[in-house]
């Protein structure tokens, strides 16, 4: 299982890296759609991400007193470079790294897909993700609970639809919509008017 999602981990993390290399400085500074977060914020928070392992993560945990927003926060602050080119090649070095906190390795996944989105959308740039790494993420995030970061309170008494795959999440009003859609309004992130449909919509949509 973990063998095949790596390679799809390691693939979105280098177009994520292409798609970095092209900003310029000011591309940089704009705000992600992750709250209170820049581009060169997000980039620097996967560097972490991309570091973490079960040790790392537990102890960064405990210093934290248990804060994930002060240990993400705290992880932000210490791998952002100077510079963008600093932090873009931080991100160049962890690539190919395979190493993961004490979670669901799909998880790993969710970070590079949810986090890419809350890179690309801002600024205009859009990418074609495989399908089974979003349905996959889509999944994970629709199961775990809002504790540990994700959304099974949240999709409780609602049928999540994709409509560009065989997915069907939960039972009660539906919400359609594509794997990526679907997996971003469930995460937390805003979607546009229209990416989501049916009774169920308003529960999640956080629209702009």
């Amino acid at each position: 299982m973990e063998e095949g999602v790596w390679p799809m981990v390691h693939a979105e993390r280098a177009a994520l890296l292409d798609d970095l290399a092209r900003l310029d400085d000011e591309q940089w500074r704009v705000p992600s759609l992750c709250e209170g977060w820049t581009v060169h914020d997000v980039a620097a928070h996967l560097v972490d991400t991309a570091r973490a392992t079960r040790l790392r993560f537990v102890l960064g945990l405990v210093r934290a007193r248990f804060d994930f927003h002060r240990q993400n926060a705290r992880g932000v602050e210490r791998e952002r470079g100077a510079s963008p080119q600093e932090t873009l090649e931080r991100l160049r070095q962890v690539g190919a790294r395979r190493s993961t906190p004490p979670a669901p390795i799909d998880s790993r996944l969710v970070e590079e897909v949810v986090h890419g989105e809350d890179i690309r959308r801002p600024l205009g740039l859009s990418r074609t993700y495989p399908q089974d790494a979003v349905v996959r993420s889509l999944r994970l995030q629709a199961r775990t609970p809002a504790a540990f970061g994700g959304a099974r309170e949240l999709v409780a008494g609602v049928r999540l639809a994709a409509t560009d795959a065989h997915l069907s999440i939960g039972e009660g009003p539906e919400v359609s919509g594509t794997a990526l859609s679907l997996l971003l309004a469930v995460s937390g992130r805003r979607v546009a008017p229209g990416e989501l449909d049916g009774p169920g919509a308003p529960t999640l949509a956080m629209t702009v």
